[in-house]
């Protein structure tokens, strides 16, 4: 069975079992149906399809939203605007004699009692506490797994992509150019390799890195990619803040650098790439642009997905807490991302 229609079996079955508790827990259910007549079966009825919709709501949107966009109060306020909704409306329908339904043997008066002890009638507030605590808690699940499920997606990929053959190839074919000049750089690049096999396979696994070792990776991925590239790229880095004490997800900064080498090198045009990290007090700006060279690039080896892969772990890790614009103009690709670290 497929995932998407399991999901909406799941969904029927769970509405299905709600709906059915007024009914079984109903004191006058019985086989010839005559609960079916009692005007509190019916409030009971109409109370929890008002609460089957505020637990969708919750799930679709306000948790989203709110509680994990850092607006708790505003997501607390709702709630008890649901609640009071519940409250009036199931007291109005089945207290006005000119909305009940014809059939009904009676209905019950109006309350003139406004306490809070009627607000807190365990037969809504119970019921009501339990829908939010689900949806909260399915949300907050659900969550967790797409982060995680992007994280190890994210690791598998760019595992791939900085221990790949091709990746590897280039960058021992530099070294070994180094080594036959007996450059001084061959010690300082084959530490550099060294520290992004490190820094994929074991700080990648964490949920927060330090900013500092973010930055060092990337600095020390530029440096590896500086072998490949000859005069004809102009290549210009600036790293600018105090990123001591901050901390960010791994692997979040460097899928947009990698998309300028890959797409913005070829040595046989002249071409640029300009890359710029700020940190201003909890903020990190990140400015990336390149020239567009015509290449050709492997399927496994492009990075559209990674991309659209770190897209997503924006939305879920930093939920109303960046910006992204990705531009494509007069042959120059540009994005900028704006993340608040708090």
């Amino acid at each position: 069975m497929k995932p998407a229609t399991q999901k909406i079996l799941i969904n029927i079955i769970g509405c299905l079992a709600f709906m059915s508790i007024p009914i079984l827990s109903s004191p006058d259910f019985s086989s010839d149906l005559g609960f079916l007549k009692v005007p509190a079966f019916y409030q009971s009825f109409f109370r929890y399809f008002i609460l089957l919709g505020i637990f969708y709501i919750n799930y679709y949107y306000l948790i989203f939203k709110y509680y994990f966009g850092d607006k708790i109060l505003i997501f607390i306020l709702l709630q008890i605007l649901f609640y009071l909704f519940i409250t009036f409306i199931t007291d109005f329908i089945w207290s006005n004699p000119n909305l009940k339904p014809q059939h009904l043997e009676h209905f019950r008066p109006p309350r003139d009692d406004l306490s809070l002890f009627h607000f807190l009638d365990a037969q809504t507030f119970i019921p009501f506490l339990l829908v939010n605590a689900l949806s909260l808690l399915l949300k907050i699940k659900d969550r967790f797994n797409t982060i995680n499920s992007e994280k190890l997606n994210a690791e598998v990929s760019y595992l791939k992509a900085q221990i790949n053959p091709h990746f590897l190839f280039n960058t021992l074919n530099s070294l070994y150019a180094l080594t036959l000049e007996k450059s001084n750089d061959a010690p300082s690049a084959v530490l550099k390799l060294s520290s992004i096999m490190r820094y994929v396979v074991t700080e990648s696994a964490q949920d927060y890195v330090a900013l500092e070792k973010e930055l060092n990776y990337v600095t020390d991925y530029i440096a590896l990619q500086k072998f490949r590239i000859d005069e004809a790229t102009q290549l210009e880095i600036i790293i600018e803040g105090n990123s001591i004490g901050k901390k960010i997800a791994p692997l979040i900064l460097i899928p947009f650098i990698e998309n300028a080498f890959k797409y913005g090198v070829n040595p046989d045009e002249n071409a640029f790439i300009k890359i710029k990290i700020s940190i201003n007090d909890n903020d990190l700006q990140l400015s990336v642009s390149n020239s567009i060279v015509i290449i050709t690039i492997a399927d496994d080896l492009k990075t559209e997905t990674g991309l659209k892969n770190t897209q997503q772990r924006l939305e879920h890790i930093y939920p109303n807490k960046h910006h992204l614009t990705m531009e494509n103009e007069n042959n120059i690709y540009t994005i900028n991302l704006n993340i608040n670290l708090e």
